[in-house]
């Protein structure tokens, strides 16, 4: 199969390509927060794992997702966009079958890791592409929509935790992951298109040319030489590129820190298993509703206004949770966090893409994520301390809004976009 087979094809619409991708990350969503959903069983059933150890293989595989997301950066320019998010598919589908026989805590870290690696390299490739297939003047909108994908993963990991925790075990929840990964593999290779701008890299700018017009979207642009050290461009902007990174890993420490511990969290605070998993349902539902919302709100007004407002009112809104409410408030709460957390660092995604040049963009979303990937890796951690310190209730909840009120001052000292 050729990357010239979609070129032959009928006139299609860029809402297929991102599509696409909202499924591949809507996959890549489920694989990374059923971990959330099974710790409850983790931690009281079979393994008896402490917070730290609970913690450690939460981060397991955002850990391996730094090295996918920066090998991806690396690699997407050799061997383009289409070929890596097959290759990122097919590998953490088998990762997570692997999970799901895993025969102690010990090997189950390392397979996480290892899915990770996968799940790393599709999230700046799924960006990257629609960010380049969607219209210009509504890329934040597009990607915001697209991403949301994340959050309905964590919605189906909940309502997997819900109804198969307790009568099918953990492993039941990894086998099914691993299930709907190969089934999408079978749809991307069947449908993806190459990325035009790759093409037209490679000196196949005709066909790059008429890939973007039968998909109707904007043309790529030469863009010079090939650059051989992308990093030494990212870094001539050396403040911008390092408070993207910085942002973008604060952002991340929330969405994998939440994830990963809100529902445990909810469980010490005396929920049912059901009743625990419900907030992490609402926390992602949330995400839903609010991130292309917020995408196109920040079309209209400035993607740098609305990510500083999110993460404050992230911040407030995890203050909240501290409060004796009732619970239906309470869901109410959680689900405007998931909108400010999880599809804030969406908007933050885009503004890096939007922030650098054409032929920088995949690489500038590799190295934020790549980088950013070490707060991601700290949430699990630094919920497993917080978690274990004792502090009582309330503490859990301030030890995250703190991160976020320190986000949003730290966006106040980034650039506007460039496009």
């Amino acid at each position: 199969m050729t990357d010239t087979r979609s070129v032959a094809t009928a006139t299609r619409s860029p809402a297929l390509v991102i599509g696409l991708c909202w499924l591949a990350i809507v996959v890549d969503g489920y694989d990374l927060i059923v971990y959330g959903s099974a710790l409850p069983a983790l931690v009281s059933g079979e393994w008896a794992l402490s917070a730290a150890a609970a913690g450690r293989i939460g981060s397991a595989a955002l850990v391996g997702m730094l090295f996918g997301a920066l090998l991806a950066g690396v690699v997407t320019d050799r061997v383009g966009r289409r070929r890596l998010m097959i290759g990122c598919i097919a590998w953490f589908s088998v990762a997570m079958a692997l999970c799901a026989v895993a025969p102690s805590p010990e090997v189950f870290g390392a397979l996480r890791f290892v899915a990770g690696i996968g799940l790393g390299g599709v999230v700046p490739t799924a960006i990257a592409l629609t960010v380049e297939y969607a219209p210009a003047g509504r890329r934040n909108a597009a990607n915001a929509l697209m991403f949301s994908g994340y959050s309905v993963g964590g919605v189906l990991a909940a309502l997997g935790g819900i109804t198969m925790l307790e009568a099918l075990g953990w492993r039941s929840l990894f086998w099914a992951g691993a299930a709907v990964g190969l089934v999408l593999l079978v749809v991307v290779v069947v449908a993806l298109p190459e990325s035009p701008a790759y093409l037209l890299a490679r000196g196949r700018g005709e066909e790059a040319t008429a890939l973007a017009r039968r998909y109707g979207a904007p043309e790529p642009v030469a863009a010079g030489p090939a650059r051989r050290a992308p990093l030494r461009e990212l870094l001539a902007t050396p403040r911008t590129t390092l408070l993207f990174w910085l942002v973008t890993g604060i952002g991340l420490l929330l969405v994998y820190g939440l994830n990963t511990w809100l529902a445990q969290i909810m469980r010490q605070a005396g929920y049912a298993l059901g009743g625990a998993l419900a907030f992490l349902l609402a926390l992602n539902l949330g995400a839903i509703v609010g991130t292309p919302l917020l995408g196109a709100l920040a079309d209209r007004v400035g993607v740098r206004r609305v990510v500083v407002g999110m993460f404050l009112t992230a911040a407030a809104a995890i203050l909240v949770l501290t409060t004796a409410l009732p619970t239906a408030l309470l869901l109410a709460v959680i689900a405007v966090a998931g909108a400010c957390t999880i599809g804030t660092t969406i908007l933050v995604n885009s503004y890096t893409a939007t922030s650098y040049p054409e032929h920088l963009r995949a690489a500038a979303l590799g190295w934020a994520l790549g980088i950013g990937r070490l707060g991601a890796i700290a949430g699990p951690l630094y919920g497993g301390l917080v978690v274990a310190s004792g502090q009582g209730f309330a503490m859990n909840f301030v030890a995250f809004a703190v991160p976020a009120a320190v986000a949003a001052l730290l966006v106040l000292l980034l650039p506007r976009p460039v496009g």
